[in-house]
Order: C-alpha cells, then structure tokens, then sequence
C-alpha cells in the first residue's frame, strides 16, 4: 500500500496549524487542546520562579549554604545553583525528590511547584506566585518573609 501526499492535502494541514509554531512530540500544536489552557512556557516560568524561591528560603531559614544543603539533601552543588539562580531551569526529578523529603514536604506537591507534573491544585500555584512576588531573595528573612514562607510551606504541605 502506498501513501500518497498530495498538494491539497498539505495546503489543509497547513491551513490547520494556522499561526502556530510547528513542533513535534509534548509541545507540538495540537488543535483538540482547550484554548483556556495555560501556556506551557508561561507556567514553566511561573514555576521555576517559585521553586527557586522556595528552595532558597528554605535553605536561608535554616541557616544552610548551598553547599552544606546539596551534602544533606545528597542532591548537586550545581543544580541547587541553577535551581535558585535560572528560572528557565527545569530541575530533576530525583532533585526535587530528595528536596521535598530534606524540607519535610509532599513530594507530589513540591513536583507540581517544580512544574514537572501538571497542575492538580491550581491554589499552589496561585499561592506560590504570590508567596515569590512578596520576598527579597537576598537578604535574612525578615518576620513578613518567614511569614509567607511558613504560609507557603502549609499550603504545600497539605495532601
């Protein structure tokens, strides 16, 4: 059997992807999606925002260097560094493991802040947003800081 591609046939696939950057596999267009949904790049960016931010309060409130937390939490120097520096980042798996049990969170939920499964609870990430936008990621925690934090960390450590 031989499958021909005729001149039509691609003007309509065409025609179909509209605007939309062509692309293959997760990411590609896909026209069933619903057009309510949040844009992926746009969510990663959220969550790794969240995440990075999550991870240095985390780490600033228990006094730890990036150092000290990678040799207890058994996770890298580096992507600690790249988790809290580069929001693009998309962090490991087994990372945001080892972190979730070091920090004393639900794995499951800290994956979701990570943006490495898909929004369950829309609330974390709501929440996470705004906990981010409240801090000032470079000096000690001040009371409003840990605050939010602590607030955060409830929320995400609800199941």
């Amino acid at each position: 059997m031989k499958i021909e591609i005729t001149k039509e046939w691609c003007l309509r696939m065409a025609h179909l992807e509209g605007d939309a950057e062509i692309g293959a596999g997760v990411l590609a267009f896909d026209p069933i999606l619903h057009e309510d949904a949040l844009p992926v790049a746009d969510t990663l960016d959220e969550s790794g925002i969240v995440f990075g931010r999550f991870v240095q309060l985390m780490r600033r409130n228990r006094g730890l260097t990036i150092e000290k937390l990678a040799e207890d939490s058994d996770v890298e120097i580096a992507e600690l560094l790249e988790i809290e520096d580069d929001a693009h980042h998309k962090p490991q798996n087994r990372t945001v493991y080892q972190l979730a049990n070091y920090f004393k969170v639900p794995h499951r939920n800290l994956l979701q802040v990570a943006g490495l499964t898909a929004p369950r609870d829309s609330r974390i990430l709501e929440e996470g947003v705004r906990f981010a936008a409240r801090l000032e990621p470079v000096a000690e925690l001040s009371p409003e800081e840990r605050a939010a934090l602590e607030a955060f960390v409830a929320v995400i450590g609800s199941e």
